[in-house]
């Protein structure tokens, strides 16, 4: 703690001499827009669709506190919803909470320094084997751990989805029946209209775990759940037509629950 101290002093101390004698501070990357259609409505409008969806860190409640020593196992993905299962894997959910344990200041020993030994924790674990994962604990950087954490996939579903739409061609052939002269005007406008919406709704849920390192007895769990949108329009007056389509993805509601996930851990067992 008191070393973080040390460095935060010689940022603010760095800045401080900088804006002193008119030094700029450099500002993070910054990158152009190549897109033919930058600037446009349609850019601007998928562009903020994009950036309520983009990455965003979690001010986790406790990270001033360093947490346990731990090792991220991949979980399981018991989901039956073909989509999900094509698109992730274990490994890429473990990554998430690697990522977000290590921004809560948990000391998070990365899997990849685990090489093989990687297989034998997880499978010691996983059936809660307290002689193997004694065995395993005894090498190397895993004689500090304390945790084992693990994050599962228990549901990936689609529960709804809506569709609307209009189609004028029976208005228009009704106006240029009986509107005269007029009509037949209005009819061709009406009979052209062509609009449609749709919106689907899926929950995804996921299970953590933590385990003691050196008996793989339960120290905690807990269950999160979220739900993903994705919506679609089409609309088509006179030959002009406008569209969008987009939500949340995968990747994203996997991250969100993670961070979540990581959120009540940190919240919880600090």
């Amino acid at each position: 703690m008191a070393e973080r101290f040390k460095v935060y002093g010689r940022v603010v101390a760095v800045a401080f001499v900088l804006a002193l004698f008119g030094a700029e501070v450099p500002a993070q990357p910054s990158f152009g827009n190549p897109s033919p259609t930058a600037g446009s409505s349609t850019s601007n409008q998928a562009n903020a669709a994009a950036d309520s969806a983009a990455y965003r860190e979690v001010d986790y409640v406790n990270k001033a506190t360093k947490g346990r020593a731990l090792v991220v196992i991949p979980g399981e993905v018991k989901s039956n919803n073909a989509t999900f299962t094509q698109k992730f894997g274990p490994n890429n959910i473990a990554d998430f909470g690697e990522l977000e344990l290590s921004n809560a200041n948990f000391q998070v020993l990365e899997r990849a320094n685990l090489g093989n030994l990687l297989n034998e924790v997880s499978l010691a674990y996983n059936l809660g084997d307290a002689a193997a994962a004694r065995k395993t604990m005894q090498v190397g950087k895993l004689r500090t751990t304390q945790w084992i954490v693990k994050f599962d996939i228990l549901k990936a579903e689609q529960i709804a989805e809506n569709k609307k739409g209009f189609d004028g061609r029976a208005v228009g052939g009704l106006l240029s029946m009986f509107g005269g002269a007029a009509g037949s005007g209005a009819g061709l406008v009406a009979g052209s209209v062509r609009t449609q919406e749709s919106t689907g709704v899926w929950l995804i849920g996921m299970r953590y775990k933590i385990m003691d390192a050196s008996t793989t007895e339960q120290v905690a769990q807990g269950y999160k759940e979220l739900k993903m949108e994705v919506g679609a329009t089409q609309s088509s007056v006179m030959g002009i037509s406008e569209g969008a389509k987009g939500g949340v993805g995968l990747d994203t509601m996997v991250q969100r629950l993670v961070q979540t996930a990581v959120w009540d851990i940190d919240s919880k067992y600090k």
